[in-house]
């Protein structure tokens, strides 16, 4: 039956399928002990459904399997040698960075649309059975049931690696009440490396295989609602949603996979954009920018605070004398009396940084 479940699959566009058994008590020290630790930071949701992520059965009762996937995101048309394309943007201060899963469609719409019709595929085949597809939408140890079931094996940066694909993809899953043989796990291959850790802007990887999401720029730029610790706003450069160096510095994802689907390709405006022109968005354009993305999720307050700080860290890194730091103040200061005092307190902090690396 896998054999057909993966020609389905691949015909949906995902990369690789798997099966994971229901059993994951022996995750559920690491899980307790990271949101002891805090690491979980302000998303209250991680603690609030505790071991619920590590039971299947319990979310969805009737689940006897896991059916795992991986959908590659990189655009169709990434070049040879994209990592450092990426991390050249890194280097341009004026222009704001977005990380590459989001410069597409949303992909929890993408992927649990294509689960659900794999779900429809198999039923076609076997007849009727119970399921639910999820992707990075509800209490789901994603990582650990992608590793157990092949996927790949957990990176020291936290994420799933696999051999042949690197990290550049998103996990899928479809609980279902059949009892499936699991697909072997994949051993792990990071050996001494730790690029990943060495080249994290915040140091939010404490430990390898220990992610301090309250450090980390993804956590900073998306998740979190509230103020950006003022020593780490320095660190997060130009990013102005989410970060890939830990990604990007990983030798494995030479072999990431470019996507089949052209939902990933990236949409005009979220690349090589200059940081004045998402200053002067209004929430109107904002929405209809970002409408059918990921990044329409953090709405346009968080958007302002997040693009206000790569704004500063640019005045503080551009020579006196650059034209682009004329733009980016009469850009801020557009803000100063903007409506929220998360985003006042924010273009204050970055006008202050004017002259602040000169």
């Amino acid at each position: 039956m896998l054999v057909r479940v993966r020609a389905f699959a691949q015909d949906l566009g995902f990369s690789a399928v798997g099966v994971a058994g229901v059993d994951l008590s022996s995750a559920e020290p690491g899980l307790l002990a990271w949101l002891s630790n805090g690491f979980h930071g302000s998303m209250d949701y991680m603690a609030a459904h505790g071991l619920r992520r590590a039971r299947p059965a319990e979310l969805v009762p009737g689940t006897v399997s896991v059916l795992t996937a991986r959908v590659d995101y990189l655009p169709r048309g990434t070049p040879d040698g994209w990592q450092a394309v990426e991390f050249e943007r890194l280097e341009r201060p004026a222009e704001g960075t977005v990380s590459l899963y989001a410069r597409g469609r949303d992909y929890h719409k993408v992927v649990r649309g294509r689960l659900q019709r794999l779900a429809e595929r198999i039923a076609a085949e076997i007849g009727p059975f119970g399921h639910r597809a999820f992707t990075d939408s509800a209490p789901v140890l994603e990582a650990e049931l992608a590793t157990r079931s092949g996927q790949g094996w957990r990176g020291k940066h936290t994420l799933v690696l696999a051999r042949e694909g690197g990290s550049m993809f998103f996990l899928g899953e479809i609980y279902v009440d059949l009892a499936l043989p699991a697909t072997p796990a994949a051993e792990p291959h990071c050996g001494s490396c730790q690029a990943c850790l060495d080249i994290c802007p915040t140091r939010a990887i404490v430990a390898p295989y220990r992610l301090d999401a309250r450090r980390c720029i993804s956590y900073l730029t998306i998740e979190h609602a509230g103020p950006i610790p003022e020593a780490l706003r320095p660190l997060l450069g130009n990013r102005i949603y989410g970060c890939d160096d830990c990604q990007l510095a990983c030798p494995w994802n030479k072999y990431a996979g470019r996507s089949v689907l052209p939902d990933f390709d990236a949409r005009t405006g979220l690349a090589d954009e200059a940081l004045t022109t998402y200053l002067g968005w209004s929430e109107e354009e904002f929405l209809r920018r970002t409408e059918g993305g990921p990044i329409r999720r953090i709405g346009h307050e968080r958007w302002l605070r997040n693009v206000a700080v790569a704004a500063g860290n640019a005045l503080a890194q551009l020579p006196e004398g650059d034209p682009a730091r004329g733009p980016l103040r009469q850009a801020l200061a557009a803000h100063a009396g903007h409506p929220s005092e998360l985003v006042r307190e924010h273009v204050r902090w970055a006008l202050e940084r004017d002259g602040a690396g000169v």
